[in-house]
């Protein structure tokens, strides 16, 4: 079974990181910039929340604000963290919850973050565990005994 930090240690994009002062226009820039839908928010070498599309979607494009003037703070939600090991299943199951609903998870042990990992990365993760499940049955079906 794979794991999200197998997921995150595969992304070539690393740990993204944006501070809370940050414009939210600058925030979107790097965004953009390495196709990612969220950043990292740290404050002081601390996790201080995640930076989404949707956050900037909802809280500054359909309020009329303006993304120059808006910092990053103002808009960020709070990140839901799973350590390194945590399996696919367990963390799908995580960001389906009742509680959560979330389309992010921050991975990482301790203080050391690692990455995000996106409930895309996820799905994909999971649907080529199962091809490779489904195409192992098949040659155990198929081969002579």
């Amino acid at each position: 079974m794979s794991t999200v930090g197998q997921i995150v240690r595969k992304n070539a994009n690393g740990l993204l990181t944006t501070h809370p002062k940050e414009s939210v226009f600058a925030a979107l820039e790097i965004m953009a910039k390495h196709d990612i839908g969220a950043l990292v928010v740290m404050d002081g070498g601390m996790l201080a929340g995640l930076f989404t599309e949707r956050d900037y979607a909802r809280k500054v494009i359909l309020k009329g604000r303006s993304s120059r003037e808006c910092s990053v703070g103002e808009l960020m939600g709070d990140a839901v963290r799973v350590g390194p090991d945590c399996l696919v299943a367990d963390a799908l199951a995580l960001m389906a919850s009742r509680d959560r609903r979330t389309r992010y998870l921050v991975v990482g042990d301790g203080s050391a973050l690692e990455g995000v990992v996106s409930i895309g990365d996820l799905v994909k993760a999971q649907m080529s565990q199962q091809q490779a499940t489904i195409e192992a049955l098949e040659h155990y079906i198929t081969s002579p005994g």
